[in-house]
Parts: structure tokens; sequence; C-alpha cells
């Protein structure tokens, strides 16, 4: 079965730290490109980061300096290094591998004191 599990998420006070993981399974990540979307309350689904098989980075201004993709081909894995949250970062966050295409159900990120 192919699918991508997201993990990770929770509540968190602003200025906190989470890590997002995307378990993939039924595919092997080492040649997709893979990204992180957002979606917020009332708001669009957006993507705001994204990794290519190379391994090459991009970010959405949004997040840039704060958040980090990275892959571990080996555990077939993707991740999310979330630092310095913002209640505006409150969302749901989705694993994609947008050249199947497929997403993950989205795990919740809620930044709150």
């Amino acid at each position: 079965q192919v699918q991508l599990v997201e993990s990770g998420g929770g509540l968190v006070q602003p200025g906190g730290s989470l890590r997002l993981s995307c378990a993939a399974s039924g595919f092997t990540i080492r040649t997709y490109g893979m990204n992180w979307d957002r979606q917020a309350p009332g708001k669009e689904r957006e993507t705001i980061a994204s990794i290519n098989a190379g391994g090459a980075t991009g970010y959405a201004n949004s997040v840039k300096g704060r958040f980090t993709i990275s892959r571990d081909n080996a555990k077939n894995t993707v991740y999310l290094q979330m630092n310095s949250l913002k209640p505006e970062d409150t969302a749901v966050y989705y694993c994609k591998a947008p050249m199947i295409p497929l997403w993950g159900q989205g795990t919740q990120v809620t930044v709150s004191s």
C-alpha cells in the first residue's frame, strides 16, 4: 500500500520547537522530491518546504530560517524541524510526494500559550 504517514504534531508554546516525521511505505522516497504543506484554519493549503532527490531544499518566506526539511533515505522518512514557532504556524501539516501525487493524512500543530 502506497502511503505517507505524518507524526510529531502537538501543542507547543510560542518560541518552542517540534519535529514532524513523514514515513513513506509502498514506494522509495529516494528518487522523489518531497514537500511539506500546511493548511491553517480558513486559509488555503500552501507548500512551505521542499527537498528534491538530490537534497536541495526550498522554503516559503514565512518559515525560512526557522524550519528545516531533511530526508533519511535509509529510513524512507522525511522530516520537518520547526524552531521558533509562532501562533501563526498553527495549522494541519501534510507531507506530499507531488510527482505521484500522494499526500498524508496530516498532523495538527498548535502554537499557543
